[in-house]
């Protein structure tokens, strides 16, 4: 058994306590502490102040979820087509939104993993699984788990979501949907920002949930799940059917009034997001600090087990239906029999 900093924490505490180590923990290099976390706001009885701490490390500290509305704002203050040009399809505002997806995908999927997987900028410092991105390997297009994600990415993912986005856009500028401004409705126009990301969490479990249907698994969404060690790249590394379900969450603005900054910040929340829950680390380093949340665990275990953790931690869909995978040996256990069930 290794000893010292290459030991999980749990494993170390466990040597110096003389308690026995959770199995599970053994099998990563960094795994977090305790039950993986839901979000409280859904456990009774309510404890407000826990419920206060999960939405501000959210939206008050560098997150993937700070980060997508940065870049909302900053890409409508100063790229974003007018809205009135968006009346009939021409090619100027169409490739400026293609753009407006394209680069800060690349930016953010490109960047983090030059840092993390080419630098190795802070080494396996709170990286979840202790192997390197696959290589040589002909599971994956081009026999490379790199080239293969940045594909299904650049090339499915984001043709997909530009081609919803104008279509949503269009109906947008020629009212044919339900729009406000933020001067006419400035309280709704933050609560619906605020909401959101648990719309997002809602319809991709559902979504998520229909892709672990055997027939569409093996023909669509296995395409996602090469990746059973996830980089930045693997974030919507998706089968071109799989997006086509993925990317119907911006379906809801046809519906619920919106103002083209929602639009632009659900595209990154569901677009740039994902690259950080799939970069493989927990956190991200600057020095000796840790700078900003990054990975996800609770997602993690999914893409290493399949079958469970299928929405996320924003709405506890699989605690209520008995898919929630916590971290522990018991529940690797558990899910491997359930996954069992499903393929006999």
């Amino acid at each position: 058994m290794p000893t010292g900093p290459t030991m999980p924490r749990d494993q170390r505490a466990a040597q110096i306590t003389g308690a026995t180590p959770d199995p599970e923990s053994a099998r990563w290099n960094y795994c977090p502490e305790g039950p993986v976390n839901l979000n409280p706001l859904f456990r009774w009885p309510l404890r407000p102040v826990a419920v206060l701490k999960w939405y501000s490390g959210a939206w008050l500290q560098i997150t993937a979820l700070t980060l997508c509305l940065v870049l909302a704002v900053g890409a409508y203050a100063l790229f974003f087509p007018a809205l009135e040009s968006m009346q009939s399809f021409a090619p100027g505002w169409m490739f400026r939104i293609w753009l407006l997806n394209m680069v800060p995908q690349i930016l953010v999927a490109g960047g983090l993993h030059w840092w993390l997987y080419m630098r190795k900028g802070q080494g396996m410092y709170k990286k979840f699984d202790r192997r390197d991105l696959t290589r040589d390997n002909g599971t994956f297009t081009f026999r490379n788990q790199v080239w293969d994600n940045i594909w299904w990415t650049l090339g499915s993912a984001m043709t997909v979501a530009t081609v919803y986005q104008w279509g949503i856009y269009w109906a947008m500028a020629n009212g044919y949907m339900p729009t406000v401004t933020w001067a006419s409705a400035p309280v709704w126009c933050l609560v619906w920002l605020a909401f959101i990301p648990m719309w997002s969490g809602l319809h991709f479990y559902w979504v998520h949930r229909l892709e672990h249907h055997p027939k569409l698994y093996k023909h669509v969404h296995a395409v996602h799940h090469r990746n059973v060690n996830i980089g930045p790249w693997s974030g919507i590394s998706n089968h071109w059917y799989e997006n086509l379900f993925y990317f119907t969450t911006y379906f809801i603005h046809l519906i619920v009034p919106s103002h083209p900054l929602h639009l632009l910040f659900h595209s990154y929340f569901q677009q740039v997001s994902p690259v950080l829950s799939h970069s493989g680390f927990e956190k991200l380093k600057v020095g000796d600090a840790d700078a900003a949340r990054a990975g996800d665990f609770f997602h993690q275990l999914h893409h290493r087990y399949f079958e469970c953790n299928y929405g996320t931690s924003e709405i506890p869909f699989d605690k209520w239906f008995g898919t929630y995978h916590d971290g522990s040996a018991e529940a690797t256990t558990r899910t491997r029999a359930y996954k069992k069930q499903m393929y006999t």
